[in-house]
């Protein structure tokens, strides 16, 4: 192989520099030329190509966001989108693909593989770390960190003020996010996709632990059955006579900020491990973790198959708030 190219995809995440960095470090090292594409697979249309070099990639460990930028594209998704993607690739003379981001990403890089000879390795590039055969996606660390800071900084106005907080997390499909912050900031309550949501329980279990306490904080996943933060308080509001209930919605913060040292360590192993795949033949692989080592998982099941949050944790939250 002379020329791999990386982009990233869809919703960024903080650790995407970290991966493009690894990636990029060692295709040089190995005489390989790794081409950048700039705004995922819009820019693989239409031909928004560029070496890196050492220096480009220089300083960007530390940063959140992605320097190659990221945008979902509709062209692509149509049969004409992707001949011109294919005929770029092939006037390019690339040979090997790296796609950071999520299952839609994955998708996309497939059905490309399918209409032309080209080997394609995925990094799980999402907060929501809802990709299968993986333990832990790249940002999903910062970004559960970013949420307990928030929910610690809520609880103090929270105790303050004698108030109940309904706080929104991201989450659209997947409860990962709302579930082990939840746990981690000592929330009272939580609500997540994967379960049925039962607001007279909510109630009751509101009432019974708020007693003789001055706060209480519930985490609301955006995809939860019954709605977003907002959604549920003013549904439950009736029934709080003479308690001070409030919203907090902390959307794309979450995204956001310096990757942690997990998401660093993660997308740095994850990235070197991508080209050395690639030059060993191998595609159509997602690169995953499990206990400490990195694994490798068929693209079809990262894409095919759920990854679910374990259920039994509502259990321990439950036990955790026992007085």
């Amino acid at each position: 192989m002379k020329k791999i190219a990386i982009l990233t995809s869809g919703g960024d995440s903080p650790g995407m520099n970290a991966a493009v960095r690894a990636c990029v470090k060692t295709a040089l090292h190995h005489g390989v030329t790794p081409i950048g594409i700039k705004d995922g697979f819009d820019g693989l249309i239409n031909g928004w190509f560029s070496p890196l070099t050492y220096d480009d990639v220089d300083n960007i460990i530390q940063l959140g966001g992605t320097i190659l930028g990221s945008a979902r594209s509709a062209e692509f998704r149509t049969k004409e989108g992707r001949a011109r993607a294919i005929q770029r690739f092939q006037e390019e003379g690339i040979e090997g693909l790296i796609v950071i981001g999520g299952d839609g990403s994955f998708t996309g890089a497939h059905v490309l593989s399918q209409e032309m000879d080209l080997k394609i390795i995925g990094l799980p590039g999402t907060i929501d770390n809802d990709l299968y055969g993986t333990e832990a996606s790249i940002g999903y660390d910062t970004a559960l960190n970013t949420v307990i800071q928030a929910v610690d900084k809520i609880r103090d106005t929270a105790s303050s003020h004698n108030r109940i907080f309904f706080v929104e997390v991201m989450g659209r499909d997947s409860g990962f996010i709302a579930l082990n912050s939840a746990i981690a900031s000592g929330a009272e309550s939580v609500l997540i996709p994967e379960t049925v949501t039962d607001l007279d329980a909510l109630v009751h279990q509101i009432k019974t632990q708020n007693k003789g306490k001055r706060s209480s904080i519930i985490i609301v996943a955006e995809g939860d059955d019954e709605g977003g933060a907002l959604d549920i308080m003013k549904k439950v509001k009736p029934h709080f006579e003479g308690y001070d209930l409030r919203t907090t919605i902390l959307g794309h913060i979450q995204r956001g900020g310096s990757p942690t040292y997990l998401d660093r360590a993660i997308a740095t192993r994850s990235g070197a491990k991508a080209i050395e795949l690639l030059l060993e033949g191998k595609s159509h692989v997602m690169v995953g973790i499990k206990s400490d080592e990195l694994v490798t998982v068929p693209l079809k099941d990262a894409i095919e198959k759920s990854a679910v949050p374990d259920i039994a944790k509502e259990s321990l939250l439950e036990v955790l708030l026992t007085k």
